[in-house]
């Protein structure tokens, strides 16, 4: 079939998180609320700030905002994350980054799918983190054992959605119907089921290992456990929760409030307390599901990230039962951290996309290389520098709101190495590296402001 007949991958994934959306809001009314707290916070901070809705405008970044979401699974075995990572790219989103939670005792490693392509990500950036429980953190032999051989007779995909990976791996794309059919299809694996596969005692006996595992273990399928939204103004969303009936966790995880946003800020609502029918008609209560809401910055370079990190480490003495007081506390210590968009660009400690904004200037001189026109013609007005927005997570915030929603806010000692390898096995491809990927995309929009001002072909231009 010719390949102009194919949906693109961009459109399916497009259909699949808006029918996410739709499930999660029916299952969870909350969420419901959740959107509408966070379209109200960002339409009031475009409305006063029409500088940076010129800046989001201007970036192609406005558009994505109301779409945007990212939700989170959990899975059990490696033959579901490989089915998954073909599922996954259907939807044109392919594994970005690993995130060793075990190391914050939460049982699982971890990586995100998501588009990864400047054009893809501004039609929609759904992204999904995907866990791999690992069987190997249970420490009771018979138990874990008995999660495994539970975990090796569920099926959580359908016969139909099965056969259209398949076909679209053999043909290279899927039609109108096909597309739609699969998004049906897809969905069922991700749905809430109230029936658990296992008797009461024996979700009592992985539970008391930990909660995450009994999730994992227990039912059907890996239900999404939140769809979160972004806002524009996490510290207004955090503070407008209760006015809204939700209640949110204590204090909001990542870097503190500033000027020009960095990385990932994020906070949650209390999970939800939900009946369950246990094999045997024993009725028992389960909490996993959540609403959380991100507000997301720029993406920092290896440089910039060290620093965070090294500024997050020293943030770890101070009290996080109290947001405003942990605010000040991070803030004051982020103090280090410079606070404006041409520092972090000249300092290289952040990621930036290039764009022509003038007329062609191929009479101009040839430039002694890359990086010094691009200072000229910025200087000039021909070229401007947009913020790359970060697309990806941070493993101690990560894990913060897991153990937010699994009862404690206090992370358990890790006690074994995760493996990248392993994971990639499982997934059957590499994970790709997310700075090695935002390096590429500003690398490229500099060589693609070069030539079309310059009018310098890659091989023309001077080393």
């Amino acid at each position: 079939m010719p390949a102009h007949s194919f949906v693109s991958a961009a459109s399916i994934r497009d259909r699949f998180a808006s029918a996410m959306s739709t499930m999660y809001q029916n299952e969870v009314p909350q969420y419901g609320t959740l959107l509408k707290l966070v379209a109200d916070i960002n339409e009031r901070t475009l409305a006063d700030n029409p500088a940076l809705a010129r800046q989001m405008a201007a970036a192609n970044d406005l558009d994505r905002l109301s779409v945007e979401r990212h939700g989170a699974i959990r899975v059990g075995t490696a033959e579901e994350l490989g089915m998954l990572s073909r599922l996954f790219a259907v939807m044109g989103m392919a594994p970005v980054g690993y995130y060793d939670l075990a190391a914050a005792g939460v049982p699982v490693h971890s990586t995100a799918f998501r588009p990864i392509e400047t054009e893809t990500l501004a039609i929609n950036p759904f992204r999904l983190f995907t866990s791999l429980l690992r069987l190997d953190l249970i420490e009771d032999d018979n138990l874990r054992q008995r999660a495994a051989d539970i975990l090796a007779v569920r099926d959580i995909f359908t016969p139909r959605v099965r056969e259209l990976i398949q076909r679209f791996e053999a043909e290279g794309g899927l039609t109108e119907a096909e597309a739609d059919t699969f998004v049906a299809e897809a969905i069922e694996t991700f749905r809430w089921h109230e029936d658990a596969t296992v008797d009461y005692a024996t979700y009592e006996a992985l539970a008391s290992e930990h909660k995450l595992i009994a999730d994992v273990v227990c039912f059907r399928g890996p239900h999404i456990n939140h769809l979160t939204p972004r806002t524009l103004d996490i510290d207004a969303a955090q503070a407008a929760m209760p006015e809204y009936g939700i209640t949110p966790k204590a204090v909001i995880e990542g870097p503190p409030r500033r000027d020009v946003p960095i990385l990932l800020r994020q906070t949650s609502c209390k999970a939800l307390e939900e009946s369950i029918r246990f094999a045997g008609d024993t009725e028992g209560r389960h909490t996993a599901r959540f609403g959380e809401i991100e507000q997301r910055g720029v993406a920092l370079t290896p440089d910039g990230r060290a620093l965070y990190d090294r500024l997050l480490t020293a943030a770890q003495t101070y009290k996080r039962d109290a947001n405003d007081d942990y605010q000040a506390a991070l803030h004051g210590i982020f103090e280090e951290f410079p606070d404006d968009l041409d520092t972090l660009r000249r300092r290289e400690l952040a990621y930036f996309r290039y764009q022509a904004a003038g007329e062609s200037l191929i009479d101009a001189s040839a430039p002694a290389d890359d990086d010094s026109a691009i200072e000229a013609l910025l200087a000039s007005g021909h070229v401007v520098a947009h913020p790359i927005v970060y697309e990806d997570f941070l493993p101690v915030s990560a894990a913060g709101i897991f153990q937010s929603n699994l009862g404690s806010d206090e992370a358990g000692e890790g006690t074994a190495a995760a493996s990248q390898q392993e994971l990639e096995a499982a997934l059957g491809q590499p994970i790709i590296d997310p700075f090695a990927l935002y390096a590429r995309i500003e690398a490229d929009s500099k060589r693609a402001a070069l030539d079309m001002l310059m009018g310098l072909a890659p091989q023309n231009r001077p080393a």
